[in-house]
């Protein structure tokens, strides 16, 4: 089949001609105009109700539905050939009850009336189950009943609505450019996923979402073949809760200086030629020399600091440790909370928790426990004021209500306590990177997110980059390369010297943050400003013991 042939085919016809691995886990393969259907409103309220009727006949004190559809597309291409393309749907119904105290769950795919009373009667008898072993009943938070609601992410243009073979030009484009600048490698993708969730719940609720992310990335690899050598730059875009807007640039929305930044909107085509150029220059980099330095982190590099070293220790059920899975415990315990004096920072960090932020990807208008999003202290002036908790969390913080951190990755999978957005807030000082570097005698500028490591306890840590500059006497001095940055969470958010103001905020993020076993996955954003740290162990990545 003649190229041009397989995009139009994959483009308006077909789910595409090749199929990433492991589709079951996303669903089943569909032809890419179903992906445009909805279903009916008042259809899901009428199955919903089935479920709630269901599980209250059968003895629930409580029971929540949630009927899922989610549809996923993966564009993925390498140098001048198309890799992948897939299309995917997955539609069905979660039943979560409480009875005797206990919380029991059921799915099914098949979404009948039938079916439906079946698996509320399912997990009614699941939670009655569970109440023989024993234990403290589940205390839910009280929440009201919002009627019939509903709530979308702001798009401008549907990702699912653009013709796939318009998508691949893109992508082809810019590995052309990066090829006709010297790339040895290149691949690109963009991912696409829209969740049509429809909560239902015995308090009142009948909330219907329609929820958009888009994630386009990139990665270009340069080789010295003389000194055998490789490195690589992946793209500096963010993934967010947004349409294929975010893929139409504007200069108002980039971020000058050393290399272009984004905020709202990327432009792929300019960032992978600047990545082409940097990966070039990054084989012939000098190589830090260890040591103490003051370190200017780019809130394209902050974010994953953040989501390690906040996020994940300030999520209760790791505090308690109910959930140890993908990385551990919290050092956070709760007799640091309750002293109401524990300096987890100095009084420049402030931190919140978040799930209205347009843009990001945590925003939705309702959690799956039907609890209306909000915004919260979690680190009040670099004292840890408060975690991230559900409604059956709630009262082990003397909370009256959740808040609204409850999320499920998938209809067939139980709803617990997700990272809502966690955020550096930024600066009220005015102050511009410029400014901020000019006051640096020795330090290094990080750009970008690279490879990293945690403990168990989310204690101690080292974190990588993509691009590092070093800074001597107030100015850019050059590239530098193999650096890594090592502390404790504690003593680095205590090393705080300056944040920019909120002209420089921008998000970073997770499109896929695992936790749980079985595991899920969810999405989430981290806003910051560039933030300076002073006096940070940096050590070499490249050298070797003896």
């Amino acid at each position: 089949m003649k190229r041009r042939d397989f995009l139009y085919l994959s483009g308006v016809g077909a789910a595409g001609a090749v199929i990433l691995p492991n589709l079951p886990a996303m669903g089943n393969p569909i032809d890419p105009a179903r992906a445009l259907e909805t279903v009916d409103v008042r259809i899901k309220k009428e199955l919903a109700d089935v479920a709630l009727n269901a599980a209250k006949a059968n003895g629930a004190s409580y029971a929540d539905v949630r009927i899922g559809r989610y549809l996923n597309q993966f564009t993925v291409t390498r140098e001048n050939k198309v890799l992948n393309i897939a299309n995917t749907e997955s539609y069905g119904v979660g039943i979560r009850v409480l009875a005797n105290g206990c919380w029991g769950f059921a799915a099914t795919n098949e979404v009948t009336k039938d079916a439906i009373a079946k698996t509320a009667i399912r997990a009614v008898a699941v939670a009655k189950a569970n109440a023989k072993i024993g234990g403290a009943p589940v205390q839910l938070a009280p929440q009201k009943g919002y009627g019939e609601v509903n709530w979308k992410t702001p798009i401008e243009k549907n990702a699912f609505e653009v013709p796939v073979k318009e998508k691949v030009d893109l992508l082809l484009s810019a590995n052309a450019a990066a090829m006709a600048g010297g790339a040895n490698y290149v691949n690109s993708v963009l991912f696409a996923v829209n969740e049509q969730k429809y909560f239902a719940s015995t308090d009142g609720s009948y909330i219907d979402q329609d929820i958009h992310r888009i994630y386009p990335s990139f990665t270009v690899t340069r080789i010295d073949p003389k000194a055998g050598s490789f490195e690589t730059r992946r793209s500096l875009s963010t993934p967010g809760g947004m349409g294929y807007e975010y893929l139409t640039p504007l200069e108002n929305e980039k971020v000058g200086g050393i290399t272009t930044r984004y905020k709202k909107r990327y432009d792929i085509l300019e960032d992978i030629k600047f990545a082409t150029k940097q990966a070039g220059e990054k084989l012939t980099a000098k190589s830090v020399e260890p040591g103490k330095y003051d370190l200017v982190l780019d809130p394209s590099h902050l974010w994953l600091t953040i989501h390690e070293s906040v996020g994940h220790p300030t999520e209760l059920d790791r505090v308690l440790g109910y959930e140890a899975n993908y990385a551990g415990t919290s050092f956070l315990t709760l007799d640091k909370w309750k002293s109401g004096k524990f300096n987890f920072g100095n009084d420049k960090v402030n931190i919140v928790g978040d799930k209205l932020q347009v843009g990001s990807l945590g925003a939705v208008g309702y959690d799956d426990e039907g609890v209306k999003c909000k915004k919260w202290d979690i680190i009040k002036n670099g004292i840890l004021v408060n975690y991230q908790a559900i409604r059956d969390q709630a009262h082990i913080l003397g909370l009256k209500e959740s808040q609204g951190c409850c999320y499920s990755d998938h209809w067939s999978d139980v709803q617990f306590q997700r990272m809502p957005n966690v955020s550096l807030q930024p600066g009220k000082t005015p102050l511009s990177v410029d400014d901020m570097i000019k006051n640096v005698e020795k330090g290094i500028y990080i750009i970008g997110d690279g490879s990293f490591s945690i403990d168990q306890q989310r204690y101690n840590f080292q974190f990588g980059g993509q691009l590092f500059y070093e800074i001597k006497n107030g100015k850019i001095a050059g590239m530098l390369n193999d650096v890594a940055y090592q502390a404790n969470t504690q003593e680095f958010w205590n090393s705080t010297a300056q944040i920019c103001d909120e002209r420089d905020y921008r998000l970073g993020g997770a499109f896929n943050d695992g936790k749980g076993q079985p595991g899920q996955s969810s999405a989430v954003s981290h806003g910051s400003s560039t933030t300076r740290f002073n006096g940070v162990n940096v050590i070499n990545t490249k050298r070797k013991i003896g």
